[in-house]
């Protein structure tokens, strides 16, 4: 079966991202170089008209270009399900997790070569209460942050930023009781400071959930157990510098369809936008849209 990526292609970006305005004109240029022969291209400098540039662009184009952050990314992601038109990325935010679930680097010249050179693939989508995600969600205390930074410190000082304001806002937490309805009916409780919904690898940037693939067919909530701050940062710290104790600090359940609670109940950001409360039931919406993808 022939992987070769479309030539044509419109190009959307959301100019609001961390680095969007400023990519925007450099994307046009490097990507006309490249051979991509882009029928328009949009700097969406309203991000409540992102929706309706990129639905008019699908109807128009073999692949559409979704410029932004990994927010930009998951609410476009939507109206890509169903249709023949391929979703490619330029990665213009802070974490940019789902490009580096790809395998991706995330400058803009590389996301460009993945666009002119790179093959289709098809992938999983996360679906949480029927709304698609690219590729994670969480909540705990990463909601807390994404929640109430402000967007000068996210925009300028980037992960820094976020590292500087969760602790700050980790005074502020308090653990929560999480419970699970697994795919076989299995009821599940726990305490937790944080939980993760993965359809990809990658949350904040780092590699979070090293045994999940955007074509597993499951969906996978990864928890950090019990009540201490603590635990949740030593669990990020074992993590972030591939200590072998990082395995020791989450739990993983895996499923098609699982039941997702919690007491008090807790803002979840998807790809780093708050947009859900629990209870919810989170899905895996298996191999449902076809991605530029690196070779």
């Amino acid at each position: 079966m022939d992987d070769k990526l479309p030539r044509e292609a419109i190009l959307v970006v959301n100019a609001m991202s961390r680095r969007g305005d400023e990519a925007f004109e450099p994307a046009k240029t490097k990507l006309k170089a490249a051979g991509v022969d882009l029928i328009e291209a949009h700097a969406v400098r309203d991000p409540a008209h992102m929706d309706k540039v990129v639905k008019a662009a699908i109807e128009k184009a073999p692949m559409v270009i979704i410029g932004g952050g990994d927010g930009s990314l998951s609410s476009s992601v939507d109206h890509f399900v169903g249709k023949d038109t391929i979703f490619a990325i330029l990665p213009l935010g802070t974490a940019n997790s789902f490009a580096k679930t790809l395998g991706m680097k995330t400058d803009l010249d590389s996301a460009i070569a993945v666009i002119a050179k790179g093959k289709r693939r098809r992938i999983d989508l996360g679906k949480i209460d029927g709304d698609y995600f690219v590729n994670a969600a969480a909540l705990g205390l990463s909601p807390l942050i994404a929640d109430t930074v402000p967007h000068n410190l996210k925009k300028y000082l980037g992960m820094v930023g976020y590292l500087l304001w969760a602790i700050r806002v980790a005074f502020k937490f308090r653990p929560f009781k999480l419970r699970l309805t697994l795919d076989d009916g299995t009821m599940v409780k726990t305490w937790a400071t944080e939980a993760r919904i993965a359809n990809g690898t990658h949350h904040g940037g780092v590699e979070l959930v090293e045994d999940q693939a955007l074509d597993s067919g499951d969906i996978v909530i990864q928890a950090v157990t019990g009540k201490s701050l603590w635990g949740l940062a030593w669990s990020w710290f074992t993590t972030l510098f591939k200590l072998r104790q990082r395995k020791l600090t989450t739990t993983e359940w895996r499923g098609q369809r699982i039941g997702l609670e919690a007491r008090p109940r807790q803002k979840i950001s998807i790809d780093g936008e708050i947009a859900a409360k629990t209870p919810v039931m989170v899905e895996v919406a298996d191999a449902c849209i076809e991605i530029a993808a690196p070779r």
